[in-house]
């Protein structure tokens, strides 16, 4: 499953950079956020040091913006603070005397991450809370449901075909695969702003 977040993360990467009139590769790509989703739940939920992972994927962020910016030439911030503030949402949320109190805490990050123009916003902060509350069916129809919203704000049709990397994730779940991330950690950890650098240095030669 890593594997194939991060093959797919790639082709789409390249594909919007310098092919971005090839459609087919967006949507190749559009498999891979949702992995990414789905492993920092997992992450959150099996890792025995959760302040540790919270600085992890900050460290990453911050490595990751310069590389960011300078493969896709534009001033936003990158994916994987949108990762992390959906894993602050996480731990908030379970601190909490009431789940109810949640709420307020999933709009207002939702709304931050929307003005500071994360990768995905709010879309993705979301679609990492359907991974922790729902499965099976239920799960694959909530993610059509966020996509169609997400259609309708930002006419983006291409995002519907991420619901195929989360019917794989469902139907894994039923088999009742075992999730836990396995395989060498720093490539995992450190291939996102790695290719972006590749990226950027072709793109500017």
């Amino acid at each position: 499953m890593q594997w194939i977040a991060m093959i797919t993360m790639l082709i789409d990467h390249i594909g919007a950079v310098f092919f971005p009139h090839i459609i087919e590769l967006r949507i190749i790509g559009r498999i891979a956020f949702p992995i990414y989703a789905f492993a920092v739940y997992i992450g959150y939920k099996h890792t025995r040091d959760v302040q540790k992972y919270i600085w992890r994927l900050f460290w990453i962020a911050i490595i990751s913006q310069v590389p960011f910016m300078a493969a896709f030439n534009h001033y936003s911030l990158n994916v994987v603070w949108t990762l992390w503030s959906a894993l602050l949402v996480l731990f908030v949320i379970d601190k909490l005397p009431s789940k109810l109190l949640g709420i307020p805490i999933v709009i207002g990050a939702g709304w931050f991450m929307e003005i500071s123009q994360m990768d995905y916003g709010m879309y993705g902060l979301l679609l990492v809370l359907l991974f922790r509350y729902f499965q099976g069916p239920v799960l694959v129809v909530a993610h059509v449901v966020l996509n169609a919203l997400y259609l309708l704000l930002h006419n983006s049709s291409v995002q519907m075909y991420s619901v195929l990397a989360t019917a794989g994730i469902a139907i894994a779940q039923y088999y009742q695969a075992g999730f836990r991330m396995k395989g060498p950690r720093w490539v995992w950890r450190y291939f996102y702003p790695a290719h972006l650098a590749i990226i950027a240095i072709i793109r500017w030669v």
